[in-house]
């Protein structure tokens, strides 16, 4: 049975180390530890668990669940309105994302330039959701 280490696993789920580690200290995931003393997280358990965190979230951050990958969490930069089209641009480090969606969803966000928020990339769409 693969086991992975706390880092590894940080890796896998999309969260720090230290978040991976305040998860096995409060027992929300079981670890156990080698020959050299590394804490490991068994294969199946930590399956168990990222199927847990995309149905309920992390909690952590009040992050909803989502099946589409490559987070990019940057700012709004611009935010272009049109009669029924938006294009809005987020700065995530060096990557400039740009989303084309409708202004009632630029609106029902209530996006806006400066505020925090996330560009999901999935193929050639980038999906924008919006950061508390």
């Amino acid at each position: 049975m693969q086991s992975y280490t706390i880092g590894q696993a940080a890796r896998l789920l999309g969260v720090s180390a230290d978040t991976a580690r305040r998860w096995a200290d409060a027992g929300r995931v079981p670890t156990h530890r080698d020959e050299t003393g590394r804490r490991l997280i068994d294969g199946r358990d930590l399956a168990a668990f990222s199927t847990e965190l995309a149905r309920n979230g992390s909690g952590e951050d009040g992050s909803a669940a989502t099946s589409v990958r490559n987070a990019f969490p940057g700012i709004v930069t611009a935010i272009t309105l049109g009669d029924v089209a938006a294009q809005v641009e987020v700065q995530a480090g060096p990557h400039r994302l740009v989303s084309l969606l409708t202004r009632e969803a630029v609106e029902e966000l209530g996006l806006e330039v400066g505020m925090r928020a996330t560009a999901r990339v999935k193929s050639t769409n980038v999906h924008i959701d919006r950061v508390p």
